[in-house]
């Protein structure tokens, strides 16, 4: 199999680091990225439709106001243009949510994360696509229209955050903005061949101001390799009182440190289905087990301990209710009359949760979340699939079947996301190689409590060990039939 080509401007083949580089040494201007990005932009967007709304001007006025750091700070992006999902506003964007009712709204005001992302020097230059409210892992809503996935424009690129992650790959960006409840930006980075991570409660801020102490949905950085991830990081990171659970970024030093300084080797616990709970297909298992083979041979130690969770996959569901009751309760009905059957679904159930439900879910997940604790006091990371089983066709909004197992609900076949969430801990997808047929496959790593700068370093001796990262592609252009 022969690696897509790529026939951008060579600017957007380069790493976010080395950008932030020459940003800094002044080799290259902000100008000529924003001017490099919407060339990519235009050339691969109606392939794909990662960012359906574009904002290279508002990008450009942004870079003319720019001032240079006092300091060499760390979190500091010099000017580099990235995208922000559909989801978080951006003063003066349109921003849609995917839904009908707000198809043209536009807000005044941006998220504070976005503002602490361009206090730190990021440009916005656009909006990735997302499925209506972040609802789904198949990237498509009836206002943009359907996402597809660079590496085969006939299959999904996943969801939430499947816009960020194709433009990623396609190198319409050098980072992109992601949120994660259920995998939303572990999942299309694992389809997408990028690199995702879903931060513990509290680290970044961001989000829907009303679900303030809701510590389920949360904002992360998305990259094309480990370095780079730490690097948005490391700019998305640090304490806000906005923010209600809000927390001070790690005071050992920046997140690109930790990788930089990445040394010896691991003590991986690998579990292919998370004690029977997470269904797998059988190439996505293998290949993985390839990988666990692979990172052995290189020294790290590789332990397939016991893991039960008892109650994961309700534990989550009750959780998600939670948040979908808090977030759509008080909703304008003119908009809740246009959701998708599942959104509305999502809707229902959580209304419908009772005491019970909420007590049992909270007394699960310290379970959980001990089991994992414990696990992890052994291991460094605990490595699983992303999910279970490769891409399907864009026209699939939900997987119904993997491992020979058939799902029930249309969120089941992203179970192995569940743990992570539920728990509370830093979690993220690495690419590590592609199938024999072109697709890139995901691995997940669960780190400790807080343990976001481990969890990088872990990441990066992967990532070395696999041959990543993978390179910025062509979208692969294939059609029915």
């Amino acid at each position: 199999m022969s690696y897509p080509s790529y026939t951008g401007p060579e600017l957007c083949a380069r790493s976010a680091s080395d950008i932030v580089q020459l940003l800094k040494r002044r080799e290259i201007a902000p100008a000529d990225l924003i001017d490099a990005a919407a060339e990519r932009h235009a050339q691969t967007d109606p392939a794909i439709n990662a960012m359906p709304t574009a904002c290279f001007d508002r990008a450009r006025d942004a870079a003319k106001t720019m001032t240079t750091p006092e300091e060499d700070d760390p979190r500091e992006l010099h000017g580099l243009p990235l995208g922000i999902k559909d989801l978080t506003p951006v003063a003066g964007v349109r921003c849609t949510y995917g839904t009908p009712g707000l198809a043209d709204y536009i807000p005044d005001a941006s998220d504070p994360l976005v503002r602490r992302i361009e206090a730190r020097g990021g440009l916005v230059i656009g909006k990735t696509n997302t499925p209506e409210f972040g609802a789904g892992a198949n990237t498509f809503n009836a206002v943009l229209g359907t996402t597809r996935n660079p590496w085969d424009t006939r299959l999904n690129p996943a969801g939430s955050s499947g816009g960020a992650a194709a433009q990623l790959i396609a190198g319409q960006a050098w980072l992109s903005h992601g949120s994660d409840h259920g995998g939303s930006l572990r999942t299309p980075a694992a389809y997408c061949g990028v690199v995702g991570l879903r931060t513990s409660p509290g680290l970044v801020g961001g989000g829907p101001d009303d679900a303030g102490f809701i510590i389920e949905g949360l904002q992360g950085p998305m990259a094309r390799n480990v370095r780079d991830c730490a690097l948005f990081l490391d700019a998305m990171a640090g304490f806000d009182p906005v923010h209600p659970i809000s927390f001070p970024a790690d005071t050992s030093g920046p997140y690109q440190a930790a990788v930089d300084r990445a040394e010896g080797r691991l003590r991986i616990a690998w579990s292919a289905d998370l004690g029977g709970q997470c269904p797998v297909d059988t190439d996505m298992e293998e290949h993985l087990e390839g990988v666990m083979a692979l990172l052995a041979r290189d020294g790290h130690a590789v332990e397939t301990p016991p893991i039960e969770m008892p109650q994961m996959k309700r534990t989550y569901y009750t959780l998600r209710g939670i948040l979908w009751a808090s977030l759509m309760r008080d909703i304008d009905p003119a908009i809740r009359a246009g959701f998708k059957p599942t959104l509305e679904d999502n809707v229902r159930r959580g209304m419908a949760l009772t005491m019970d439900d909420i007590v049992d879910a909270q007394k699960a997940r310290t379970k959980i979340y001990h089991e994992l604790r414990q696990l992890l006091e052994h291991h460094d990371v605990l490595a699983c699939p992303v999910v279970g089983n490769m891409p399907k066709p864009v026209e699939v909004e939900w997987v119904s079947e993997a491992g020979g197992q058939k799902f029930d609900f249309y969120m089941d076949w992203l179970a192995h996301a569940f743990p992570a969430t539920v728990a509370g801990l830093p979690a993220m997808s690495i690419p590590v190689g592609l199938t024999s047929g072109g697709l890139p496959v995901g691995l997940q790593l669960i780190g400790r409590p807080r343990g976001e700068a481990a969890l990088l370093a872990a990441a990066a001796l992967v990532e070395v060990s696999v041959g990543g990262p993978l390179r910025v592609i062509d979208p692969v252009v294939r059609h029915e039939g």
